[in-house]
């Protein structure tokens, strides 16, 4: 005996005016969701914004209390490469952070490594002396270093910015062992097991599995050297063609005027690239400090 089934009925359309409402729902509960989010994203959007709108501002409209631009100068991009030679204070910037990054992982990757993955004694103590580096301020060995450099004939350079990465940086030291921590100790067993000496496990096992930890700390140092401020003004302030472009917005300062508005496309320039940086490197970054934190 055959049974017939009853057609299938279609679901009854829903209302527009329904439609409307769960969309909006639907945008309150990611508002509501993402409320903090969003309210620390536009308060660091609108430095940047101001910015941009002033640097293509005219000159006497820069710094008053208008802050839409009446006219858009585009111009001021390109005014400011006749005003200062900023290609060479970029490459002057660029050489700064990318040999102090190179020089702060040469030198705190192994040391992390001895604080992280091998027993000593005095180990403890070393850390110590590491963290209350972190905690010292620049300014109390500033005289006796640049007597130092002074005495090397070497002020004037960049080589009093950078040599010192090479030797001892103590937060990079700090991020890369508590790094190290998380990763765990029976993959460098297994690889002495089969034959590595310390250098080769370190190298062959620790640092590929240390990648995000490696890319936030060299984003960390590449970012405060290339924002430095205080360092290059000590030892290459009296000569300006080793000037990084932390320094070249002196050039558009004035005895008694101050061109707010090429200031301000050139600090445009100077943010730009490390902006474009951290765009590219944010998921490592991110996964670095992430995992930073994990083991003390």
């Amino acid at each position: 005996m055959t049974t017939i089934s009853a057609p299938a009925t279609k679901p009854a359309p829903v209302p527009p005016r329904v439609q409307f409402n769960r969309q909006w729902d639907k945008r309150l509960g990611f508002i509501a969701t993402h409320a903090i989010g969003i309210a620390l994203g536009v308060i660091f959007t609108l430095p940047l914004l101001f910015v941009f709108l002033t640097a293509v501002m005219k000159s006497d409209q820069a710094m008053t209390s208008s802050l839409w631009p009446t006219e858009w100068h585009f111009e001021n991009f390109v005014e400011v490469f006749k005003k200062a030679p900023l290609l060479e204070y970029f490459g002057n910037s660029l050489l700064y952070s990318a040999l102090a990054t190179v020089g702060a992982l040469v030198s705190a990757i192994p040391a992390a490594y001895g604080l992280a993955k091998l027993k000593w004694r005095g180990q403890n103590l070393f850390f110590m002396l590491t963290v209350a580096a972190m905690m010292l301020p620049p300014q109390v060995t500033v005289v006796p270093l640049y007597d130092l450099w002074v005495r090397m004939g070497l002020t004037g350079t960049l080589v009093p910015l950078i040599v010192p990465y090479f030797f001892f940086d103590a937060f990079s030291i700090f991020l890369l062992r508590q790094f190290f921590l998380t990763i765990p100790k029976d993959y460098l067993e297994a690889a002495k097991i089969d034959g590595c000496n310390e250098f080769r496990a370190m190298t062959r096992v620790l640092l590929p599995m240390a990648r995000p930890g490696i890319a936030a700390t060299a984003m960390f140092c590449f970012l405060f050297t290339w924002n430095d401020y205080f360092g290059p003004l000590l030892y290459t302030g009296e000569n300006q063609e080793h000037w990084p472009l932390s320094l070249a917005i002196a050039s558009f300062r004035g005895m008694h005027h101050v061109e707010w508005n090429l200031t301000m496309a050139a600090t445009a320039l100077i943010m730009a690239p490390v902006i474009v940086l951290f765009v590219f490197a944010q998921k490592s970054f991110v996964k670095g400090i992430t995992f930073t934190g994990v083991k003390g």
